[in-house]
């Protein structure tokens, strides 16, 4: 059963360049359900990068890098609380 999926004119047009190159590089004939299909079994194979793709341009530290930055932190000795904080901040 198939399902229809929306999409914006320059993504079909692309869609469309994509199949042709497919034709004209392979003598391949494919529709673009197969690109589709293909294009969805190549982004769930490599999911966490492919959802990576999707975060702003900020990125999330890894393990390594989390455990870095904490290793870099003293204790001075000193408790401070939010008001010390706000204190030394704001006068």
């Amino acid at each position: 059963m198939a399902t229809a999926v929306k999409m914006d004119e320059e993504t079909k047009s692309r869609l469309e360049e994509l199949q042709a190159a497919i034709k004209l590089k392979t003598g391949t004939k494919v529709t673009q359900q197969e690109i589709l299909a293909r294009l969805v079994d190549t982004a769930f194979e490599s999911r966490s990068e492919f959802i990576d793709s999707f975060r702003d341009a900020k990125t999330a530290l890894d393990d390594d890098e989390i455990e870095r930055f904490n290793a870099g932190m003293i204790a001075s000795g000193i408790e401070t609380d939010e008001a010390d904080i706000d204190e030394i901040l704001y006068g």
